[in-house]
């Protein structure tokens, strides 16, 4: 069973777990991932060893847990005026920092400590959420839209693949392409 945080907003549980995630960022940036420990990253944050593995479980699921967090985005997709212009954006940035070396980190360190599929979910549903507010801003301008689903499966599912098992030559012009593809199958579609 994996031991998730509980983190309340404000007290002693949101800050010794903000300390810890700060402490696992601070030591990734400076040292790199072979250098992160427990007792490292329990002194950095000022808690004992003992309470990073009574609220994470293990090591793995530490880092699990701060990649989860590190992936979230941190605004709303941005408005370009047109849904291929929108969605075309998002996916190249999606694309670029997923792909990027810490990016790669972040996504197998959000799985590795996965034991019961949450953290998996959770990535998704940030996914899902970017794409819900274009698709939603889209369907406000009277254009016609894929639905969310559709959206991920078309789109985000084969950069993660790539991302993960294939990432030779991804660029720009796939997260392009993956778009004009899904737009112009025009398959499952709302006014």
């Amino acid at each position: 069973m994996s031991r998730k945080p509980m983190a309340r907003p404000g007290g002693r549980s949101a800050r010794v777990q903000a300390s810890v995630h700060t402490a696992v960022r601070e030591i990734l940036s400076e040292q790199g991932r072979d250098a992160v420990t427990v007792p490292l990253v329990a002194r950095r944050a000022g808690v004992t060893p003992s309470t990073i593995y009574r609220r994470w479980g293990d090591l793995q699921e530490l880092l699990s847990d701060v990649a989860v967090e590190r992936l979230r985005p941190d605004t709303a997709p941005e408005n370009h005026g047109d849904l291929l212009s929108d969605l075309t954006a998002w996916a190249e940035q999606f694309l670029d920092e997923m792909s990027s070396p810490s990016g790669r980190a972040y996504i197998r360190d959000a799985l590795l400590g996965d034991r019961d599929g949450g953290n998996a979910g959770q990535c998704s549903a940030y996914a899902a959420e970017q794409i819900d507010v274009i698709l939603a801003r889209a369907i406000g301008r009277e254009e016609r839209t894929p639905d969310v689903e559709t959206a991920m499966d078309r789109v985000v599912a084969p950069m993660m693949y790539r991302i993960l098992f294939r990432p030779a030559g991804l660029d720009a012009a796939y997260a392009r392409r993956l778009v004009t593809e899904l737009l112009d199958a025009g398959e499952n579609t709302s006014e």
